[in-house]
């Protein structure tokens, strides 16, 4: 449930987001979520949160990140840390939880409500501490997909579950057949 008059502020854990689309099979049309949460409220900020491959010649993710930042989206990023696991694969580490977590927590006492676009369960604390505020949270994830991309504790913590895969008709848009649109690199959760 969304008020005319709620302050809004959107916080996008970019990598699980991303995932979570991808497991349902969409793209996200990032104007179209921006237009969306507009219409549903008075959005102050929309913050997206990533890490970056820095030393690549060219990150994949750099164009999305660009965009973002040029049409009205808080880019928050930091470089991901690269390294070796014990079976010699190469792993990329960026979790963006803690700058998440102070960004919103900074942000409580201007906004009514905090749209949470991750599934993570670290988040759980997070959206209690909002809402001993007096902030109202709404969590963007999907239970539909194998297995749900969402915590069931950060579902149940919740003023409101939006189930992403319903928003794929406003904010969504068709995979292409070329991989001409870059992705966020994949990053191990929870670490």
């Amino acid at each position: 449930m969304f008020y005319k008059d709620e302050r809004l502020a959107l916080f996008i854990d970019g990598s699980n987001l991303y995932a979570a689309a991808k497991s349902l099979g969409f793209d996200i049309d990032y104007k179209l979520l921006r237009q969306e949460f507009m219409r549903r409220g008075k959005m102050l900020r929309a913050f997206y949160y990533t890490a970056l491959l820095e030393n690549d010649e060219y990150s994949p993710i750099r164009p999305l990140v660009d965009w973002l930042n040029y049409n009205g989206f808080n880019m928050v990023t930091k470089p991901a840390k690269e390294y070796t696991d014990s079976m010699g694969r190469r792993k990329v580490k960026g979790n963006m939880d803690i700058e998440l977590a102070v960004d919103a927590m900074e942000l409580a006492s201007r906004v009514d409500h905090i749209v949470l676009f991750s599934g993570d369960g670290d988040f759980r604390p997070l959206v209690a501490s909002l809402q001993r505020q007096g902030v109202r949270v709404s969590v963007v994830s999907t239970i539909r997909s194998q297995p749900p991309m969402i915590s069931d504790d950060l579902r149940r913590q919740a003023d409101n579950f939006i189930e992403l895969e319903e928003l794929k008709d406003v904010i969504g848009r068709p995979p292409r057949e070329t991989p001409a649109e870059p992705s966020p690199v994949s990053y191990a959760v929870g670490e």
